[in-house]
Order: C-alpha cells, then structure tokens, then sequence
C-alpha cells in the first residue's frame, strides 16, 4: 500500500505526463520552417540520444543483450517502430497544417479502437455497455465524415497505429524506456540517413536556420522522453483505474487548444461528433469502474480466495478506463 506521499508524487507526475502530451502542438509550430519529415527524423534521432544517456546514467543494460539474442521479439521491436513512425509523423503533420482538432480526436477514440480489435483480432466478449459504447464511437465516425466531408483519416490513422502498437508492445513485454531505446535504435539509421541527404540537397533548416532552431530541433529528443519518464514515476505510484482517468487530460487538453488557441473551426457537425465519442467513452469508464468495484466487493467478502486470476479480472476491468496497455505503450504519444 503506497503511502499518502507516494501516491501524492505520482499524481503529480501523473499529470505532469498527460499535461506534456497534452501541450505538445505548442512545441511543434516552433520548429518551422522545418518540415514535418525532418522534425520526425530529428525526434528519433535526438531521442535515442536522450535515453542512451540516461540509460547509461541509471546502468540498465541488461535488457539490450537479452533482446538481441531473440529475433522473434526484435522483429516485433521493429513493428512497433514502424508504427510509432507513422504515429508520430500523422501527428506532427497534423498540428502544423492545423488539424490539431482532428488529431485530438484519435485520442479520444483510441481506447473504442482497441476494444473493436480485441474484438476481431483477438475473440474477446465484449459486455453489452461496451458494445454500446464501440457502436456510439462508430456512429460519430459517420457523423464526422459527414462534417468533414471526408473520413476523419488523420484520426483514424493515429487511433489505429496507438492500438496497434498496443498490441504489439503486449507482447514484447518492455518497459517504457527500454522501448523508446530499442524503438529509436532501429528508427535511427534511416532517420540519419534521411537529415544527411537533406543536408546533401541543401534543404536542412538544422543548419541553415542558426543555433536557436537547431536547439530546438535537438530538444524534440527530451519532449519525447521527459513526459515518459514523469509516466514511469506514476504509474508505480497510482493506481491503474487513476492513471487510466488522467490519459483523457491529453486529448482534452489539445482539444481545447485546436479551437482557442489555433482557432480551428468546429461547426455543429463536428460538436455533434465529439459529443457523441465523449458519450461512448463515458459509458466505457462507467462501465469499467463498475465492474471493477464489483470484484472488489466480491473479493471482500467473508471466504472469498484472491486467486491470481481474480486479481487479473479486476486489473483488466480498471484497465479498460485507460485504454490499450497504459503501462507498455506510452511511447506512441504525440
């Protein structure tokens, strides 16, 4: 049982975590006139820097040698770099061509995303709210398409590759540092070979844009692995249904930003939309805190045995207030 202090420190970086991801389209509009290729391979080269350094800081290495000898999870390794890549490539696009609206919304839809997934991928049974819920997320998809005029695609690509990347990182089974290390080691040849043939065209705003720009570029390596870090510090500290209600601070935040800040439009459509996604997420944490409460009663009562799966069922219903695999995936944030 953590102690007031502790769990108080986690709430701290808890929101520390969420409020960054949630602030990040500020940073991004910074970077012009670099383009959002270039600012993606500066992220993954700067951020594999980053937590080189601190994993050399914090001696943890071990892991390294133990994935190398296993190509099957090497392989999954490099999935998952793939999808951050384009995960986070639709996202710095998106805010500097000013979709931020848009993309909050993939956020904000991810956790039906995962939910239809385990459903089709993995047979999972969904309870009724559930399918309640995905089937309200559906239909704001179709009441955003018709608003936008188009499928709301720049979300749908960012809650399709975070889900996916979810499921992948289920089964690699590394921690949130350890993954941005091995993610960014595999993003980082083409990344570099990428900025040097840029610089070959004489098209590399690193170099010709002056010293606070390249800075700049530099630091897109500590926004990457900064709001981790303050992630890893929460998540031993609170609990897992707390951390799941602080992830929705980071669509919300953006959110907010989209319209008062970039004053992007949001036409009644669109309001219509995300009330509807709102509601369907609504009724998903309900739905999951219920069921977890409910085990719990169980679990408490006079002779009940706290089997190991139990303890699963009730972490798993907590869990899915948080969507996909809130403790292995962080890394795919914006």
């Amino acid at each position: 049982m953590k102690s007031r202090g502790e769990r108080h420190i986690g709430l701290l970086n808890g929101f520390a975590a969420y409020g960054m991801w949630g602030l990040v389209p500020l940073f991004w509009p910074l970077l012009k006139p670099a383009g959002a290729a270039e600012i993606l391979a500066h992220r993954m080269v700067w951020s594999l820097v980053f937590v080189a350094v601190a994993l050399v800081f914090v001696r943890r290495w071990a892991w390294a040698g133990e994935l190398v000898r296993q190509p099957r999870r090497l392989a999954l390794i490099t999935v998952a770099a793939a999808l951050i890549t384009v995960n986070w490539g639709v996202y710095i696009w998106a805010v500097n061509s000013g979709h931020v609206v848009e993309a909050s919304l993939g956020y904000f839809i991810n956790p039906l995303v995962t939910i239809a997934m385990g459903v089709v991928l993995l047979k999972e049974r969904l309870r009724r709210v559930q399918w309640v819920a995905v089937g309200v997320g559906a239909a704001a998809v179709l009441v955003l398409t018709v608003g936008y005029g188009r499928p709301p695609w720049i979300s749908l690509t960012l809650a399709f590759s975070f889900a996916t990347y979810g499921l992948v990182k289920k089964k690699v089974n590394l921690g949130g540092v350890e993954s941005l290390a091995a993610e960014t080691a595999i993003q980082f040849l083409p990344a570099l070979g990428y900025l040097l043939w840029l610089g070959h065209q004489g098209d590399l705003s690193f170099a010709s844009g002056g010293p606070g720009h390249a800075a700049l570029l530099a630091s897109t390596g500590i926004v990457t692995a900064l709001p981790l870090v303050c992630f890893g510090a929460a998540a031993i500290r609170v609990p897992l249904s707390t951390l799941g209600l602080l992830q929705y601070l980071a669509p919300v935040f953006q959110f907010l930003l989209g319209i008062f800040y970039f004053g992007e439009a949001m036409p009644p459509e669109r309001w219509a939309g995300f009330a509807l996604v709102w509601l369907a997420l609504t009724l998903l944490t309900w739905d999951a805190l219920r069921t977890a409460r409910t085990l719990r009663r169980e679990i408490g009562r006079p002779g009940t045995t706290m089997t190991t799966g139990t303890v699963g069922a009730v972490r798993t219903a907590e869990s899915l207030a948080s969507g996909p695999e809130p403790l292995e995936s962080p890394t795919a944030r914006p």
